[in-house]
This record gives C-alpha cells, structure tokens and sequence, in this order.
C-alpha cells in the first residue's frame, strides 16, 4: 500500500510527506502539503481541459464521407464525456480544498477518526476512512 500512495504523491510531482516525531495529525505542515498537492492536481485538470477545447476548435472539420465524420464524433464524444469526469474530480478537488480551509481535512465523514496521511496521499479527496468505504462499498453492492 505504501508503494501506491508513494506512486499517487509522485504522479502530482511530490514526494510523500514524511511527519516529524509526535507531529499532531493534520499539522500546518500536513495541511498545506495537502494544499499543494490538490492545487497541483486540479491545475492538470484545468490545463487538460484547456487542451480539449483548442483541440476540438483546430479538428473540427466537416468530413464529407460520413464514415470520418462519425470517427470525429465518436472521438469528440469520448474526450467530452472524460473532461465531464474531470470537471466533476475538480469539483471534489475544490470541496477538499473547503475542508483544508475549515481545517476539517482528513477526518472520515462517517465517523470522524482520522483517514491518514498515505491514504490521502493515494486520494486526496477522500472522505471516508478505508473502513467506512469499505462499508459502503459492501452496501453499495448489496444494493446492485
């Protein structure tokens, strides 16, 4: 697991956060770690999303064989319902955001004990501490 979140932490370009001895979870320290990670992360978005629509401005081109034209629709179609997914990540991004400026990052939303700093670093809009989304990941597939 430590691997995954080290993997996460690197893929927005920081190492993993490593706590002083008896650092208070959720220090400043932690806090603003968070902070730049998450900002980092929804500046990808934003810059992908940037590239999406200059994208579809320079290919978007009337093709006379209709067989080009539903290949161009098509592959416009996906890259919108992948920026859509986006836009809802940035969305989480901005409510985690909130949560940091409340200083009420990193707690479970369930049941209020602390998520941890590897599991935020793996998902940093977690909510939910890895037993209470554990639980809803049962529940979710009892219900179909």
């Amino acid at each position: 697991m430590a691997e995954a979140s080290t993997q996460g932490a690197k893929a927005f370009g920081f190492e993993p956060y490593e706590a002083a001895k008896d650092e208070e979870y959720m220090s400043p320290e932690q806090e603003e770690h968070f902070r730049k990670l998450l900002m980092e992360w929804k500046r990808q978005l934003m810059e992908e999303v940037d590239r999406t629509v200059h994208h579809m401005q320079d290919e978007a081109t009337n093709f006379p064989d209709p067989n080009d034209r539903a290949t161009q629709e098509s592959e416009f179609s996906l890259e919108l319902r992948t920026r859509d997914r986006e836009r809802k990540l940035i969305k989480k991004i901005d409510e985690a955001l909130e949560r940091l400026d409340e200083h009420e990052y990193g707690y479970c939303e369930a049941c209020g004990v602390e998520i941890g700093v590897r599991r935020l670093e793996a998902r940093p809009t977690a909510t939910l501490c890895i037993d209470c989304k554990t639980l809803d990941e049962i529940r979710e597939k009892q219900r179909g």
